[in-house]
């Protein structure tokens, strides 16, 4: 591919040490069944030495007892859109905003990230979606074969079911576009997400400033793609996920009915299933469960669905993704840790298991041959503080 930014290569990592090589001793080592005192040791970005003790090595950094855990692997995030429109209807020029939303990433800890993009365009009235993530795509991949970016960076295409214009976009896509995800988005008003409008009209009214008329003009036209293209675009989107060889992911699940037909589409995890019953129907299928870090942190959801902490209760929860707020990953997971009393288990939210859901095997945990992804957190009361971000043993935060 031809990069249309006019820059020079940039190295692998904007700190001074390029080499890839960190010794991080006399820390929390988080493993995944165990936290153990210890050192971990990077060479050429590989984590190539695990040892437990509370000695220091020449040349090694002492971390003074910080917990070092592996870093963060985010699946579904809006933050790249959040950053190329800050505003609705403001296009933001991209190669900042994409160069922004890397460095934001970096600074709260995540290490990889499947960057959400909506394919599936509404052309026509208040509510339209206009076709985008093709261009930004080709932007991000080209960025990133220059260097630009600090963390690893993956494509997660949002299938909208309720659009006009959804396969077409998809068939734009390759393999080699390293698409890791295509989640099956259905926001028809009236179920799943937004089974209650008021809550709709509050979300999208409020977003697209919308009067009345317009809102009810902009639920007619969705009920209409529905009923016009939803089966069409679903069973398009199963196959294309197929060929770009994605993991296929569900979207805000509600019973279990629709959680069988998520099986069958051979959907891989659910992302933010709004019910107990969807949350247990996901166990009985075999599909790991993802909910929301604000929904945990606040408490509850923003759309008056099921909170994330009781299906953390009801040991229905395997991977936690920050959805709107970066920030919010790694404070979730310490969240968790307090709810289980089981650090281990919380870390892996954040990093072995949402990079199992997405095949990567190469990265999730502190263990030899993986990846030298890592953080270091020192927790002042209920809070972690981030010192420290390793990008394959480079730092980036």
């Amino acid at each position: 591919m031809n990069s249309p930014f006019p820059v020079p290569s940039l190295p692998e990592s904007y700190d001074n040490d390029m080499s890839g090589h960190l010794h991080l001793a006399n820390a929390q080592l988080v493993l995944t069944d165990r936290v153990v005192t210890g050192a971990v040791k990077i060479e050429q970005g590989i984590i190539n030495e695990i040892t437990e003790g509370e000695g220091v090595p020449d040349g090694a950094v002492d971390c003074q007892g910080d917990l070092v855990l592996p870093g963060l692997v985010e699946l579904h995030t809006d933050n790249v859109e959040r950053h190329i429109e800050p505003r609705p209807e403001v296009d933001w020029p991209h190669l900042p905003a994409l160069i922004a939303h890397d460095a934001e990433l970096a600074s709260v800890g995540i290490t990889t990230v499947f960057d959400a993009m909506r394919v599936g365009s509404i052309h026509s009235g208040k509510g339209r979606y206009i076709d985008y993530a093709r261009k930004l795509a080709d932007e991000l991949l080209a960025a990133r074969a220059e260097g630009l970016f600090k963390i690893s960076h993956f494509l997660h295409l949002r299938a909208e079911i309720c659009s006009e214009t959804l396969l077409e976009e998809l068939a734009a896509f390759g393999p080699e576009d390293r698409v890791g995800i295509v989640s099956l988005m259905d926001h028809t008003p009236g179920q799943r997400q937004f089974c209650d409008l008021t809550a709709l009209k509050t979300y999208v009214a409020k977003k697209r400033g919308m009067n009345n008329a317009e809102f009810e003009e902009h639920v007619e036209n969705l009920l209409s793609l529905q009923k016009r293209f939803g089966a069409k675009h679903e069973a398009g989107a199963v196959k294309e996920a197929n060929r770009l060889g994605s993991v296929l992911a569900s979207h805000d699940d509600t019973t279990k009915e629709q959680v069988v037909i998520s099986a069958s589409n051979g959907v891989g995890f659910a992302e933010f299933p709004t019910t107990v019953e969807a949350a247990e129907a996901c166990r009985d299928q075999g599909i790991a469960v993802m909910m929301g870090a604000p929904n945990l942190i606040r408490g509850g959801s923003h759309s008056g669905n099921v909170a994330a902490e009781d299906l953390a209760k009801a040991d229905l929860l395997d991977i936690v993704s920050s959805d709107y707020v970066p920030s919010a990953l790694l404070l979730s997971a310490f969240q968790l840790a307090r709810i289980w009393d089981d650090m281990p288990r919380a870390i892996s939210t954040v990093t072995r298991n949402p990079a199992k859901a997405a095949r990567l095997s190469d990265r999730g945990a502190l263990e030899v041959g993986l990846r030298g992804d890592v953080l270091r957190v020192r927790p002042v009361g209920q809070t972690p503080l981030l010192r420290g971000v390793w990008s394959q043993g480079h730092k980036v935060g």
